[in-house]
């Protein structure tokens, strides 16, 4: 597929999603940073509006917006908490608790206890990952436990070194988390009605990225990073169809994969950022390599694909902005660095969105081959790890302990 059927395929796709569409899971509906029903004021507004604010417990997990109601998955002392709240004003609708203490590891104590996976919706259930690998299924209009799994006991570790990161994704009636802790855990696939495991792959220990699907030659693919590799399942029954080795200093493999025409993306802090294409031939599938760049490497940040081209924010010059082609990879521009530790990237038409751990929230206009800042609203007055949830008209954005509604110009 070149660019230009691609960029017809996405408008198409965008055009399906109607204004307003749910934030139903990690980077947006379809799991991919893109924005739908958002366009451009023509002069942005001095400030934005806060709606409401409303405490939630710490984490790094992002909200979600389904419909004129929002989840948050946060912590709150020793036990992780679920919250249904009213998009209006934010009163809480339901909640669902558990146990589950948690011990940091020293290298990573300032990000604090989690939990850091972003919950899934799908079909009236909310599904959500702890930081210690609990997997739960919830009732999204009552807040009733569905189903519940824990895994110590069945590994070594119920979650890797820095605890557990990786978003669930659910694609046809099954769950697919990555759970157990390092070189001793299992891909597996759960039915999202019963919690019964239909698959499981454990060819290694969890990464903390997330996943995504593609289809190639009429197979459905789940494409990831784990502990030590980068792989490609048949969703259909788990079998291992391609492998990469990958690694990155203490195996902090945490950057999600970016589809882009025939292409997927793949990065890490401190080695190139490449593209593969996946092929099926005589003796099977394959990645085959098409092109690597090692002008900009990512660390916590994933990229945006958009017209042929990658936007998102490298690890280098303590936080850099880039556009690069997704044809071969070149840098088409950077800026001059600082932007901070990580952002979280957002396409949204002609505009991309930035939100700092420092709750600047930047929107930069697309301007030729480079990105030009068109506004910058301070939306927090503590940390913002998560990845915001946006629509058309609302921006949902969680600091170090609460959630906060802000209206988007129009």
């Amino acid at each position: 597929m070149n660019f230009k059927h691609q960029s017809l395929t996405i408008l198409l796709a965008l055009a399906a999603i109607s204004v307003g569409a749910d934030w139903d899971q990690w980077r947006g509906p379809g799991r991919d940073g893109q924005v739908a029903g958002f366009k451009a004021p023509a002069k942005w507004p001095a400030k934005l509006t806060r709606s409401w604010k409303v405490e939630v417990g710490e984490g790094h997990s992002s909200p979600l917006l389904v419909g004129k109601r929002v989840f948050s998955f946060a912590r709150q002392g020793d036990e992780e908490i679920a919250r249904c709240l009213d998009l209006k004003d934010g009163h809480q609708i339901w909640s669902d608790h558990y146990f589950a203490p948690y011990e940091m590891n020293p290298a990573a104590a300032g990000h604090g206890k989690g939990p850091k996976a972003t919950p899934v919706y799908r079909d009236g259930r909310l599904f959500t990952l702890g930081i210690s690998g609990i997997l739960s299924a919830l009732d999204a209009r009552s807040g009733k436990v569905l189903w519940r799994k824990e895994f110590k006991g069945a590994h070594k570790k119920s979650s890797p070194t820095f605890g557990t990161s990786m978003s669930p994704i659910v694609d046809r009636g099954l769950l697919i988390a990555h759970v157990g802790g390092d070189k001793d855990g299992e891909l597996s696939a759960f039915d999202v009605k019963t919690g019964e495991v239909r698959w499981r792959w454990t060819g290694d220990g969890p990464g903390y990225a997330s996943p995504i699907v593609i289809t190639r030659e009429g197979v459905r693919q789940l494409i990831t990073q784990t502990q030590k590799m980068i792989v490609g399942l048949n969703l259909a029954d788990g079998k291992l169809l391609w492998s990469l080795p990958f690694t990155t200093p203490y195996e902090q493999n945490s950057v999600t994969p970016v589809l882009i025409g025939d292409l997927v993306v793949f990065a890490g802090v401190r080695t190139p950022t490449f593209a593969c294409r996946i092929v099926k031939s005589a003796s099977g599938w394959k990645a085959e390599k098409a092109w690597e760049t090692r002008d900009v490497t990512m660390y916590m940040s994933t990229a945006v694909a958009s017209r042929g081209k990658l936007y998102g924010m490298s690890e280098r010059k303590s936080g850099q902005m880039f556009v690069i082609s997704g044809v071969d990879g070149k840098t088409l521009w950077t800026d001059a660095g600082r932007v901070g530790d990580n952002a979280a990237v957002l396409d949204a038409g002609d505009t991309i969105f930035a939100l700092t751990p420092t709750a600047d929230f930047v929107a930069y206009k697309k301007q030729g081959d480079t990105l030009v800042e068109a506004a910058r609203y301070q939306v927090a007055e503590s940390a913002t790890w998560a990845t915001p949830a946006i629509d058309g008209a609302n921006l949902l954005v969680k600091d170090l302990k609460s959630i906060a509604l802000w209206r988007m110009p129009n």
